[in-house]
C-alpha cells in the first residue's frame, strides 16, 4: 500500500511541475524565419569578379542577378590563406550556416584538391571557409566605404543573401570567373 501512495505522490508532483511550465515567464529565442522559394531550381551560379555581378541560373535562364563585393585584393586567383583574393574556377555549394556572423552564409567547396596541391608546393595553406554571405550587424564595419572588403568571400546585402539562401541547394555548381 505504501508503494502505491509513493507512485500517486510522484505523479501529483510531476503533474504540478508540468502545469507550472505552461505559464513560465522565461522566454526562449524565436525560431529563425527563412524565406521560401518555389520557383525553378537553380542549376548553377555564375560569378563574374570583374563585373562584380552574380547570376543564379536555371539551365540557360537567369533567375536573379546581384551586385556583389569580393575579397579585399580581388584581382587574380586565390592561392594562399590570407591573400584577400576570391577564388576562380568551378566549386560547389557544400554547406549552409544560419548563424553566420554575417547574417547568413553559404559555403563553397574551396579549396579543392587542385587548390590545396598548389599551395602545398610552397609549404602554404590554401585557406578555406569561402562563403556567400551578407554584411551582418551594422553593415560592413570592416571597410564601410568599400564593396571589396572580405577575406575572399562573396558579399551581398543581408536581404539579398536571404533570397540566395532560399534558392540554393547543396551540390549546385558555382563558376567563379575572373
Amino acid at each position: 500500500m505504501q508503494l502505491f501512495n509513493r507512485r500517486q505522490a510522484s505523479l501529483a508532483i510531476l503533474t504540478t511541475l508540468a502545469a507550472c511550465g505552461k505559464g513560465n515567464s522565461v522566454k526562449t529565442a524565436p525560431a529563425p524565419v527563412f524565406k521560401r522559394y518555389a520557383g525553378p531550381a537553380v542549376t548553377q551560379v555564375a560569378v563574374y569578379k570583374d563585373k562584380r555581378r552574380m547570376h543564379l541560373l536555371s539551365g540557360d535562364m537567369i533567375l536573379k542577378s546581384y551586385d556583389l563585393g569580393l575579397g579585399n585584393a580581388p584581382v587574380g586567383q586565390k592561392k594562399f590563406e590570407g591573400d584577400g583574393k576570391t577564388p576562380e574556377g568551378l566549386y560547389y555549394i557544400d554547406r549552409f550556416n544560419p548563424r553566420s556572423r554575417y547574417h547568413l552564409s553559404i559555403g563553397i567547396s574551396y579549396p579543392n584538391q587542385r587548390d590545396r596541391a598548389y599551395a602545398a608546393q610552397f609549404g602554404r595553406s590554401a585557406g578555406g571557409e569561402i562563403m556567400f554571405h551578407g554584411r551582418g550587424p551594422g553593415g560592413n564595419v570592416v571597410a564601410p566605404n568599400k564593396w571589396d572588403w572580405t577575406a575572399g568571400c562573396i558579399a551581398l546585402t543581408d536581404t539579398e543573401i536571404e533570397d540566395v539562401y532560399a534558392m540554393l541547394r547543396i551540390g549546385v555548381p558555382v563558376w567563379i570567373h575572373a
